[in-house]
C-alpha cells in the first residue's frame, strides 16, 4: 500500500479531531461473549461400525432405523455448480455437490472431530507409513469395483500433479516435497510422508475418483480435465461412488440427486442405505428469494439471517419447522486487499503502480481496519447474530489466538495512521503525497445480500476518510478470474470456508506460492524471492506447524500466524455469523453439531 503524507490543512484539522477523540493508542479490549449453540438435547447415535456382509465390507450406521422415500430439497444461492467435478472445485456450491457424488478414504467425526474410515475400512500409522485398507466389494455407479488402483490413480495422476484445484497438493507438501504412495495389493495403499506429518492423515479425504471413467481425460492435460464432467455432462454418463448420484441439472433452476443403489453404507437392519429417493438443491437467485421459497414450503432448510431470527422463532412453536442454533460459522469473512507488483507477460502491471504504493502500505491498510465499523455490521447487517472478528482462524477454531481482541471502530486512529503513511485531506477528499485522488474499486460477488450490504457499509466507513470506493457486485465466476487469474482488481469483500480443527487446511491461502494467497498472489512461473520478510514468516510457521505432532507445540506457532496478519492486515477480518438454522420437523435422524452443522447426514436423513 502506498506511504501517504498530511499537508498543512489536513495537521491542523486532524489535530483538532484528535484532541476531540478518546485515545487508542492501546485498543479498548472486545470480549467475545459467543451463544454456545441449543445442541445439548440432542441423543446423538455412536460412532459407525464395519460390518461384513457375504464378502462386503460394509459401514453400519447406528442411527434410528428410518423409512425409505421421499426427497429432501434445499437451496443454493447464485447460479449453480460450475463444475462436478470434485478435484476442480473452487466454489462452495460446487464441493458440496461434489461431496455428495464422491467419498474420500476418510472423513471427519461430527462431534469430536476425530478422523474415521469411509472408503477405507480401517488404517494403520506406523511412524512416516499410512497404511489404508480399502472395503472389499465397493462399487462405483457402474458396477466396477472400487480398488486400490483408484486410489493410486487419484493420488500419483491428479492430486500430486497438481490437476484441477491444486490446493491438496499445496497442504500435502513438507519442505517441498510430496508423500510416496504404494500398492501393496488390491485393497491396500501405503503412504510414506517424507518426515512426520501432523495434518497428513485429514488430508485423505480428499475424493477417491474412478480410473477408468477420469484418466482419458487427465491424460489430455490441464484444459481437457478443467472441462471435464461440466454442468452440461449428461447425468448418466457420471460414475460416481456417494450416497447420491446425479440425476437432473437444469441451468439456473435446480440440481437434482438420486439414491445410489450401490452405496456401501447400510442400517441396523442391514438395509441399504440411503433413506431418500431424492436430493434436490434448488438454485435461487439470493438470500431473499430463498426465504419466500422456505416460506412457500418449497424448499425444507433455511440459514436463517439475523434480521430473521426473531420472527421465525416467534412462530416455531405452532410450525413445521425447528431451529437450531449451531454456533459461529466455521469460515471467515473478510476484505483482501491486492499487494501485487508484478507485471503480466506483456509488462503491464496488474495493479495500477499508484495504488500499489497505496496498498502496499502497512499504516493505509491499519487506516481501513479502524475506519471499518464491525459493530454497526453486526447491528445492522446480521441484526445481532454475529460477533466482530480480527483473527484469520475462526471463533470456535481450537487454534484460536484469544489474545487478540481486537479494537473498536475509531476514524481518529485511522485518519492519524493515514497521516503517518503520508496523506492529506482537502476538501473532505484523501489525496496521497503526489496529489493523486485516493479511488480504488470494490469487489463482491453479486447475489449474495449480506455481502452486498457489507461493501456499501464499508464505502460508506471509507468515505469518513476521504477515499472514494467504487463498489462493484459481480457474478462468482468473474471476480474468482480476478482474483487467480488476470488478478486487475483492487480490494474485495470474500469468504472462505474453514476447518477450526486444522489450520494447515490454509496452507494454500497463507503460504506464498499457495493457489489461493490471494492478497499476494504469484501466477504461474513466478518463484517467491520477492516474498515480503513477514511472508516469508509464514511460510516458516505453515512448514514447522505440519512437522510438529503435538496440539501444545503447534497452538504458539499458528497463534503467531494469526498475530502476523492482524498486524500486517492483507486481510481485514470482519465479522463471524451465529448460525442459526431451521429445519422442517417432517426431517428425521437431524443430529445436528457445531463442527458439522446441520445435514451432513444425508444417507441417514428420513421424511417421516
Amino acid at each position: 500500500m502506498k506511504k501517504i503524507l498530511f499537508f498543512i490543512i489536513l495537521f491542523i484539522v486532524a489535530g483538532i479531531l484528535l484532541k476531540a477523540c478518546i485515545r487508542a493508542d492501546k485498543p479498548e479490549i472486545i470480549e467475545n461473549n459467543i451463544p454456545t449453540g441449543d445442541l445439548k438435547e440432542i441423543v446423538y447415535p455412536v460412532q459407525e461400525k464395519n460390518v461384513t456382509i457375504n464378502g462386503v465390507d460394509y459401514l453400519q450406521s447406528q442411527a434410528p432405523i428410518g423409512k425409505y422415500g421421499g426427497e429432501l430439497i434445499i437451496s443454493t444461492i447464485g447460479e449453480g455448480p460450475k463444475t462436478f467435478n470434485p478435484c476442480n472445485t473452487k466454489d462452495a456450491t460446487s464441493s458440496s455437490m461434489a461431496g455428495v457424488m464422491y467419498d474420500g478414504l476418510v472423513s471427519t467425526n461430527p462431534r469430536n472431530g476425530e478422523v474415521q474410515p469411509l472408503l477405507a475400512k480401517s488404517f494403520e500409522i506406523k511412524g512416516n507409513d499410512y497404511i489404508i485398507h480399502l472395503r472389499h466389494g465397493v462399487k462405483w455407479t457402474d458396477g466396477k469395483p472400487i480398488t486400490a488402483e483408484d486410489v493410486m490413480y487419484t493420488y500419483e495422476e491428479i492430486v500430486f500433479k497438481g490437476l484441477g484445484n491444486p490446493s491438496t497438493m499445496d497442504a500435502m507438501k513438507v519442505d517441498g516435497k510430496l508423500p510416496s504412495i504404494e500398492k501393496l495389493d488390491e485393497y491396500t495403499v501405503k503412504f510414506t510422508t517424507p518426515h512426520a506429518f501432523a495434518p497428513f492423515l485429514r488430508q485423505l479425504s480428499y475424493p477417491i475418483v474412478p480410473k477408468h471413467y477420469f484418466k482419458p481425460y487427465s491424460d489430455k492435460g490441464d484444459s481437457v480435465f478443467n472441462a471435464f464432467l461440466n454442468p452440461n455432462t449428461p447425468p448418466k454418463e457420471i460414475v460416481s461412488s456417494g450416497a447420491f448420484k446425479l440425476k437432473e441439472y437444469v441451468a439456473a433452476q435446480r440440481v437434482v440427486f438420486e439414491r445410489n443403489p450401490n452405496y456401501y453404507k447400510i442400517n441396523l437392519d442391514n438395509q441399504k442405505l440411503p433413506y431418500l429417493n431424492k436430493l434436490v438443491y434448488l438454485i435461487v437467485g439470493d438470500s431473499n428469494n430463498e426465504i419466500l421459497k422456505f416460506e412457500a414450503k418449497e424448499i425444507d432448510v433455511l440459514s436463517l439471517r439475523g434480521s430473521n431470527v426473531a420472527q421465525y422463532k416467534l412462530k416455531e412453536k405452532d410450525s413445521d419447522y425447528v431451529i437450531y442454533n449451531l454456533g459461529p460459522d466455521t469460515g471467515t469473512l473478510f476484505l483482501v486487499i491486492n499487494l501485487n507488483n508484478r507485471k503480466d507477460k506483456n509488462g503491464k502491471p496488474y495493479v495500477n503502480p499508484v495504488k500499489h504504493k497505496w496498498f502496499a502500505n502497512r499504516d493505509f491498510r491499519a487506516a481501513i481496519d479502524w475506519a471499518i465499523d464491525r459493530k454497526s455490521m453486526v447491528q445492522n447487517i446480521a441484526s445481532g447474530v454475529a460477533e466482530p472478528l480480527f483473527t484469520a482462524e475462526s471463533l470456535n477454531s481450537i487454534y484460536l489466538n484469544k489474545y487478540i481482541k481486537g479494537h473498536p471502530h475509531n476514524d481518529c486512529v485511522a485518519l492519524k495512521s493515514l497521516e503517518k503513511a503520508g496523506f492529506y485531506m482537502r476538501n473532505g477528499k484523501l489525496y496521497d503525497k503526489a496529489g493523486n485522488r485516493v479511488e480504488f474499486d470494490l469487489y463482491t460477488n453479486a447475489g449474495v445480500l449480506e455481502r452486498e450490504a457489507l461493501g456499501v457499509m464499508i464505502k460508506q466507513d471509507l468515505a469518513e476518510l476521504g477515499m472514494k470506493v467504487n463498489f462493484k457486485p459481480v457474478e462468482f465466476n468473474s471476480l474468482v478470474n480476478k482474483l487467480t487469474n488476470t488478478h486487475d482488481w483492487d480490494m474485495a469483500i470474500m469468504g472462505l470456508t474453514g476447518s477450526p480443527l486444522e489450520p494447515h487446511d490454509g496452507k494454500n491461502v497463507w503460504t506464498s506460492l499457495g493457489s489461493l494467497h490471494m492478497f499476494n498472489q504469484r501466477p504461474a512461473g513466478y518463484s517467491y524471492d520477492d516474498r515480503l520478510d513477514w511472508e516469508k514468516e509464514l511460510d516458516e510457521i505453515f512448514r514447522e506447524g505440519a512437522l510438529k505432532l503435538s496440539y501444545e507445540e503447534r497452538k504458539p506457532l499458528y497463534d503467531k500466524y494469526q498475530t502476523i496478519i492482524y498486524n500486517q492486515k492483507p486481510i481485514i477480518y470482519l465479522y463471524s455469523p451465529i448460525r442459526i438454522t431451521a429445519v422442517r420437523k417432517k426431517l428425521k435422524n437431524i443430529f445436528p453439531t457445531a463442527l458439522s452443522g446441520l445435514i451432513y447426514n444425508l444417507d441417514e436423513i428420513y421424511v417421516e
